[in-house]
């Protein structure tokens, strides 16, 4: 059971959260848990989803990328619920094959052909585990693969961004309200008795 008040958005008479709102249904299919633990400091939620907002549509990365970088930062700080948020919104909201967000789930860089993609998640695997390691070589291979100064900044951005998510999330123990498909693949995770399963319908195009 999460840590603090789980507050439901149409409680809330905020112009700002009613647009953020519509917004993540439009990619996750409903509104995640985790957005209801952010509404007890709303002022705060506004500028922060509003800045990963920012994060995600402007700048040098893809969407796509985005998503896969969620995905990879996510799994190695071991949280299952944006890891599987993330899964979401690759599969549901850009409308990514399951079978291939599945493979990359379950076996990360090995999954990636693309040279781009392999070398963005590799310089972010590396900002999350160890910033003050990441090379002359790994900045460069960015630049190999078409990022500028502005499309690096925003990919460090989005990994912090990230993690900030995972630290909330696994602090507050969010209450898991996503497919049991993707922790069950990315976590080994199998139901306990008296555990709360997810919801296996949302997510899912019909």
């Amino acid at each position: 059971m999460a840590r603090v008040r789980i507050i439901e958005p149409e409680t809330v008479d905020d112009p700002a959260v009613r647009a953020i709102c519509d917004w993540v249904t439009e990619v996750e299919g409903a509104v995640p848990n985790h957005f209801k633990i952010e509404l007890n400091f709303p002022e705060f939620m506004k500028a922060k989803l509003g800045a990963s907002k920012v994060l995600w549509e402007t700048g040098e990365l893809s969407m796509e990328e985005i998503q896969h970088v969620g995905i990879a930062v996510s799994k190695a700080n071991g949280c299952p619920y944006c890891t599987a948020a993330f899964c979401t919104i690759l599969n549901y909201g850009l409308g990514e094959d399951e079978d291939y967000v599945q493979s990359f789930l379950r076996d990360g860089l090995s999954a990636v052909e693309e040279k781009r993609l392999r070398a963005i998640l590799e310089f972010a695997l590396e900002v999350n585990a160890d910033a003050r390691g990441v090379t002359d070589a790994q900045v460069q291979a960015l630049r190999g693969v078409g990022l500028t100064d502005k499309g690096i900044v925003q990919l460090v951005h989005v990994v912090s961004d990230f993690a900030a998510y995972n630290r909330l999330n696994l602090a507050l123990q969010t209450d898991y309200d996503y497919r049991d498909l993707w922790r069950r693949i990315g976590f080994g995770w199998t139901q306990q008795p008296g555990e709360a399963a997810g919801d296996d319908s949302r997510g899912v195009r019909k």
